[in-house]
This record gives C-alpha cells, sequence and structure tokens, in this order.
C-alpha cells in the first residue's frame, strides 16, 4: 500500500472516532479505548470489525484484546498492511 504512515494514521483514527462516537481531537495515540475512550467490549467488537473491512486484514482475537490504546491499533494496522 502507498499511503503514508500518517495518513494511514490518520484514516484509522477517524474510523475509530466514527465507531465509538468520539471526537477525533481525542483520538491521541496514547489514549486508553476503555479508560480514555468510553468504549466497552461490544464497541471494541464492532471497531475491530471495521478495521478489518476497511483495510481488508484480519485482526485474531488475541491482538485484538491486545490493542489497549489508540496508537496500538494504528500499530497494528500499520504492521500488517506492510506485510
Amino acid at each position: 500500500m502507498s499511503e503514508s504512515v500518517a495518513a494511514l494514521n490518520d484514516k484509522v483514527r477517524g474510523l475509530m472516532a466514527e465507531q465509538l462516537g468520539v471526537d477525533l481531537a481525542d483520538m491521541k495515540p496514547e489514549a486508553n479505548i476503555l479508560d480514555d475512550l468510553g468504549a466497552d467490549s461490544l464497541d471494541v467488537v464492532e471497531m475491530v470489525m471495521a478495521i478489518e473491512d476497511a483495510f481488508d486484514i484480519e485482526v485474531p482475537d488475541e491482538a485484538a484484546e491486545a490493542m489497549r490504546t489508540v496508537g496500538d491499533v494504528e500499530a497494528y494496522v500499520t504492521k500488517h498492511l506492510a506485510a
């Protein structure tokens, strides 16, 4: 994929903000998905499904459970699109 990492991160943040119903300004890399953004387990499942669809990747349950922050999600997507 030829998207720059910054553009890719912007796309991930936008998608997460939309899925979680939070302001894009709150989507900082260190923001905890559950604690800072107020997501619950269903929100996280729906967010992961949206990421899988948007980027045509598969996120195993173990990987999804390990994603605690916005930065974790960005890093996962970037790594798996580069592979």
